[in-house]
């Protein structure tokens, strides 16, 4: 069944790569506040080492796993088998928010493709990387990418879309700030 690794192996890094979606898992320390959990879809993801992965974030309309990332660290990346053998690999670790104008959104934006609305890059160095069986998860058909959120962006345009994240994802739901919100 569960099995525990202090890195990715080649057969884990083999298992992402070929996953169209994944989950972000984040908390504040407070447990007053709200565990955020976030699909991810387009060719976001990026693994940079064993015990290193980041991914491209698009605005959205919050900014939750941003927040918590800066309070604590603390973040989960989950991957499911929808086809082919059942498989479920997380990913445990510290995340850093790496913003645009940044040396570190130099060096790692060119390795994801160009995307409207990229806010920020959250990069993850991994303390454990654990499997289990997925025998639960159902079998589900890919049918494509939508489209929405990057015509999105594009019809804000780059004023509509600065103004937007002042607005929207500045604060976490339960008013933590975010380093974009700090940025300002």
């Amino acid at each position: 069944m569960g099995k525990k690794f202090e890195a990715m192996l080649p057969e884990h890094e083999e298992f992402i790569r070929k996953q169209r979606l994944f989950f972000v898992g984040t908390a504040p320390l407070s447990g007053e506040g709200h565990v955020n959990l976030s699909p991810k879809g387009y060719d976001s993801l990026r693994i940079l080492g064993p015990n290193r992965a980041a991914y491209l974030d698009l605005t959205g309309s919050g900014n939750e796993t941003s927040a918590h990332v800066r309070e604590n660290g603390r973040i989960t990346l989950m991957f499911c088998a929808f086809e082919g053998p059942p498989n479920i690999l997380r990913l445990y670790g510290r995340g850093t928010v790496i913003l645009p104008g940044t040396a570190e959104w130099d060096d790692l934006v060119p390795l994801f493709p160009s995307v409207p609305g990229a806010r920020q890059i959250i990069e993850v160095d991994i303390h454990l990387v654990t499997t289990a069986c997925g025998y639960a998860v159902p079998f589900m058909d890919y049918a494509g990418e939508r489209d929405t959120l990057q015509r999105w962006a594009v019809q804000k345009g780059d004023e509509g879309l600065v103004q937007y994240r002042k607005e929207k994802n500045a604060r976490s739901i339960d008013g933590l700030p975010t380093p974009l919100g700090l940025a300002d």
